[in-house]
């Protein structure tokens, strides 16, 4: 039965999060850290969204994301504020190829997202008319790119295809599972975006990105993944955030939202939950539906936002069976070109990339493959069993594996990936300029600034720090602290 709403009375405030992944945990996870009381609700079963662990073979391993980037603090702090520091392991190899024109070609040094700042390091992957193409760029007029551009046309437009079709494109690709003649630069690159407004050669522009970098002397690993996985990371946030008071409910699914005269009604499908402030940290589509009564603009905007989905293929085999196959040894993986005509799209060796995993199963060489890109959804509705085979039937072409695997697991993740087409940022702008013109509601998640881990966190903390500040006044994560998660335990999602 429905019940009325209850307000708080304790004078902290209390705000709701819509969306149990890894976006909404660390936004209820800030927000716990301005003093307020905090409800998460998740409408499926599990927390984490898209990342999750699972097991093949009995082996533990990531069945979503597996790494995060290191060189943005976001993910590594919510990490370790979760009792998940000592676990940060940096990959064992990152020594990756790209498989094309029929073979493994090592992934060329000193690029940013695929566009080189020495062409002489594309040898190995580009024909000789695609390198002198790229021997042409200091001929060409100078390429306008506005406010924004597509990356894939902008690269084409200045270096040829080839560039494009064997590196930039499957590099997105593995980010995006998009089009890169699709996606824009602004939103995917943005120092590349920065670099080519400031004028002359792309090679050129791309050399001061390197050179800047150089300046500020980034030291240590570029990803970080988690002893266990990074499917445990939502899991042990959302320990923290239950032991610094927040309710947590899942099969929770918000069916409405109204806005009243004291903060918002947040309407499931048990009951009528009384806030002074919503975060939405759903997939663009549900926050879609959620405002379109109260705010119709943002409604519609977040309704064009569209998705690609993929699927995770995880297979082990016994270590014995893959020794005579030198293609996978000291290689993390290859990325493949759509130009080649391969179903997938990615290999990880799973083994080699994460210390973690061949310590847990040092029988077994676990590997996993992608597969699915925007537009090309028609392989998700192949069996499992399909799926398995055509990857096999790819990885035996790409290594010589002919082995066949002890155990497999195939995770489908639909409208998984929001995709960023040129004016993507522009979008989300308009989008938050009409959430914010509702006192106590805000958005957070992937389909903003960024889908890697450390950007959704990014997000949430925007998002967090925002409605605190509307609050309490209190922004910049307050100061309330926060239980860690408590060693031992093992938590309700992604354990």
């Amino acid at each position: 039965m429905q019940r009325s709403p209850q307000r708080d009375t304790t004078g902290t405030g209390h705000a709701v999060v819509i969306g149990g992944g890894i976006a909404g945990l660390a936004a209820a996870h800030r927000l716990l850290g301005s003093g307020l009381r905090v409800t998460v609700l998740e409408a499926t079963q599990r927390l984490g969204g898209k990342l999750m662990t699972g097991e093949v073979a009995g082996t533990r391993v990531d069945l979503g994301a597996e790494s995060m980037l290191a060189r943005r603090p976001e993910a590594t702090r919510l990490a370790t504020d979760a009792g998940l520091g000592d676990r940060l392991q940096p990959p064992a190899t990152a020594t990756a190829s790209v498989w094309t024109r029929d073979a493994l070609r090592p992934m060329p040094k000193g690029h940013v997202m695929g566009v080189p700042g020495d062409p002489a390091a594309l040898g190995a992957l580009l024909s000789p008319e695609g390198l002198a193409r790229i021997a042409e760029e200091r001929d060409l007029t100078p390429t306008a790119v506005g406010d924004d551009v597509a990356v894939g046309a902008y690269v084409a437009d200045r270096l040829g295809r080839e560039v494009v079709d064997r590196l930039v494109e499957p590099l997105l690709g593995g980010v995006y599972a998009g089009d890169a003649y699709r996606i824009s630069m602004r939103a995917a690159v943005p120092q590349l975006f920065e670099a080519v407004k400031e004028g002359g050669p792309l090679l050129d522009g791309v050399r001061r990105i390197q050179e800047r970098a150089a300046a500020r002397q980034q030291t240590g690993p570029v990803f970080q993944g988690i002893e266990g996985g990074v499917g445990t990371l939502p899991g042990a946030v959302a320990d923290a955030v239950r032991a610094g008071g927040a309710e947590i409910l899942t099969e929770t699914p918000v069916l409405g939202l109204t806005r009243t005269a004291d903060g918002w009604d947040v309407r499931t499908d048990r009951r009528v939950i009384a806030a002074d402030a919503v975060v939405l940290a759903a997939p663009a589509w549900s926050a879609s539906t959620l405002l379109a009564a109260e705010c119709p603009a943002a409604s519609v905007e977040l309704a064009a936002v569209e998705y690609a989905s993929m699927a995770l293929v995880t297979m082990a085999f016994r270590r014995t069976d893959t020794e005579g196959t030198d293609a996978l040894r000291g290689r993390s993986g290859f990325l493949v070109p759509p130009v080649d005509g391969r179903t997938i799209k990615a290999a990880t060796f799973s083994s080699n990339k994460w210390r973690w995993v061949a310590d847990a199963a040092p029988d077994l060489f676990v590997l996993r493959t992608s597969v699915g890109r925007y537009g090309e959804e028609e392989h998700l509705h192949r069996e499992d069993s399909e799926l398995v085979d055509v990857s096999l039937s790819d990885l035996a072409a790409a290594t010589g594996l002919t082995a066949r695997p002890v155990d497999t697991e195939v995770t489908r993740w639909i409208g998984g990936l929001p995709q960023y087409p040129v004016g993507h940022l522009t979008r989300v702008a308009r989008i938050r300029d009409e959430v914010a013109k509702l006192p106590g509601l805000r958005v957070c998640g992937a389909a903003y600034d960024g889908v890697g881990i450390p950007a959704c966190v990014a997000s949430a903390h925007r998002a967090a720090d925002e409605i605190a500040e509307e609050l309490t006044g209190v922004g910049a994560g307050g100061t309330a602290e926060i239980p860690t998660r408590v060693r031992g335990t093992r938590s309700e999602a992604g354990q």
